[in-house]
């Protein structure tokens, strides 16, 4: 794209939604860089075996901020992506 612009759509193949990610274009937006959300998880992942993408993620380097944690809502724990970014991953709870 024009002026260094770039980016890229994410998403499950046949998902509901998807992701746009751009790159940061000058000082300031790259100054903001893994603090979009201003330290608060603002992306969430979920799935439906938390066991078992906890532990893929783990043998995989992602750094978890917390151990899993069971709430109400389901089991939850916080991660950071490369860039600092905080995102819960999250297998919410059956409904009854």
């Amino acid at each position: 794209m024009a002026d260094g612009k770039r980016w890229v759509v994410v998403g499950p193949p046949r998902g509901d939604a998807s992701l746009l990610l751009a790159r940061a274009i000058g000082e300031q937006q790259s100054a903001t860089v893994g603090r979009q959300g201003g330290g608060r998880v603002f992306l969430f992942l979920e799935t439906d075996n938390f066991a078992r993408d906890h532990a893929r993620y783990l043998a995989a380097g992602v750094v978890f901020r917390e151990p899993p944690r069971s709430e109400p809502y389901g089991m939850v724990a916080k991660f950071e992506d490369l860039y600092g970014n905080l995102w819960d991953l999250i297998e919410p709870r059956a409904s009854d």
